[in-house]
């Protein structure tokens, strides 16, 4: 970040003296005007409902340009990382800043699969649970619960000691995520294999049982893979900025990681796979299309498009085009290329590539759209599905947490507020009022 030449001048027809504001310029993308002094000079905030124009921190991992369709981790771009790279090699990328060389990795990789085992007593702590919990609030339980356990001797302003709280939480999350799905369909745990990938492990964890041995399909475990790195990190999202939140009080950073998930539990922001896949289902088959986007185009209330167009890019998904590969490399592996509900997509992708309506809005295909088919295909059900973003994304969250709590720069956030209630009243007796 650096202070441009550049100066912004307010300016009120009220009188009040006008202000010059520093402008800072980052790497890349809009140059930020710095307001941090404005209150304390006019007496005024500004209002920006949903931080649309606001920058709420400075940051070197990820970017995103939403006209060109670009997301950049470290200045790399996804389309490379998710071609060229596994799932840790991503964690190392998000975590230091650099790709591992190969001894990096595979130190980075026994560290990550030393901390992969919680502790026995979490055994009885999903026991509290009913059994038809929703496995997105057993995590967030269970991720806060880890607080717990690593708290009295966990000093966050200590870079050795926020190193191994964000190992042990990319470590952990597999299992956990693992171990609410199989409390939630009364099949018994099963422990880590460390000897596999990440990927595979988690894989392992989620339908294996003590029965019989477990082969791992290697073209699944890519895929896996791909739909992981894909949600590692997108900027400062809503559950991204929950967790900055959170650790910007100082809080314990499982509890900070447990905050970000509960955000990311909102259909608004991590259920947009799941709800994609069930409008999907919900049109049941492609000679039903025509009348599904006749409905969307009047706008009808009881309809509504999903997995398409996204708030940030406003060209195409760049992550859509690698999850759209991976789908049919999938559904070509089960021997699931007539798939009824992926032939369905298929169609709808190409009216909605073709229509005037879904281009001029450009309403392209996103990430959610294929990565719902992917993953049921994996046999992860639609329940499941916001878990494993919420495992993917704990790798972004706890690197930003790390960047915000060494950024000597930081403080507890504190929106301010339009105060639209009552002027100053007084209270009357009771009986007078």
């Amino acid at each position: 970040m650096t202070l441009s030449d550049l100066k912004a001048t307010l300016s009120f027809n009220d009188g009040s003296p006008s202000i010059e504001l520093p402008v800072y310029q980052g790497t890349v993308g809009p140059d930020v005007i710095d307001i941090r002094k404005l209150y304390a000079q006019t007496g005024r905030f500004t209002y920006d409902p949903g931080f649309i124009s606001t920058a709420s921190c400075k940051s070197a991992i990820t970017y995103i340009n939403g006209d060109k369709g670009e997301l950049l981790y470290y200045g790399y771009p996804i389309e490379q990382l998710a071609r060229q790279c596994d799932f840790l090699e991503i964690a190392y990328l998000l975590l230091k800043g650099e790709l591992p060389n190969l001894e990096q990795k595979q130190t980075f990789k026994n560290l990550v699969a030393r901390h992969t085992m919680v502790h026995e007593q979490m055994r009885t702590f999903f026991q509290g649970f009913p059994r038809d919990s929703h496995p997105m609030a057993v995590l967030t339980g269970c991720v806060g619960a880890l607080s717990a356990f690593y708290h009295d001797v966990l000093n966050i302003h200590d870079p050795r000691q926020r190193e191994i709280s964000a190992i042990r939480i990319i470590a952990k999350l597999p299992t956990l995520v693992a171990m609410a799905y199989r409390y939630h369909i009364g099949q018994p745990f099963m422990y880590p294999r460390n000897g596999l990938s990440y990927s595979a492990n988690f894989m392992h964890m989620m339908f294996a049982n003590p029965c019989e041995e477990y082969a791992v399909n290697d073209v699944l475990a890519r895929a896996l893979d791909r739909i992981l790195i894909l949600h590692a990190d997108h900027e400062q999202n809503a559950s991204t900025s929950t967790v900055r939140l959170a650790g910007s009080s100082g809080a314990n950073p499982f509890a900070c990681i447990a905050a970000g998930i509960a955000c990311l539990w909102g259909p608004a922001h991590g259920g947009a796979n799941e709800a994609a896949l069930k409008m999907l289902e919900e049109i049941g088959a492609p000679e039903r299309i025509p009348d599904f986007i006749k409905r969307v185009k009047n706008k009808q209330p009881d309809v509504k498009l999903m997995g398409f167009g996204h708030r940030v890019y406003k060209n195409y998904d760049p992550r859509a085009k690698l999850m759209r590969e991976t789908c049919h490399e999938v559904l070509q592996e089960l021997g699931l290329s007539n798939d009824p509900l992926f032939k369905l997509a298929m169609a709808l992708e190409k009216i909605a590539l073709e229509d005037e309506y879904f281009i001029s809005r450009k309403l392209y295909p996103n990430v959610d759209f294929y990565s719902g088919i992917v993953q049921r295909a994996l046999g992860i059900p639609s329940a499941m599905f916001t878990c494993v973003f919420a495992m993917a994304r704990s790798v972004g969250w706890v690197a930003q947490w790390d960047e915000m709590t060494s950024d000597p720069e930081q403080k507890i956030g504190r929106p301010r507020q339009l105060f639209v209630g009552p002027m100053p009243r007084s209270v009357k007796a009771i009986e007078q009022r």
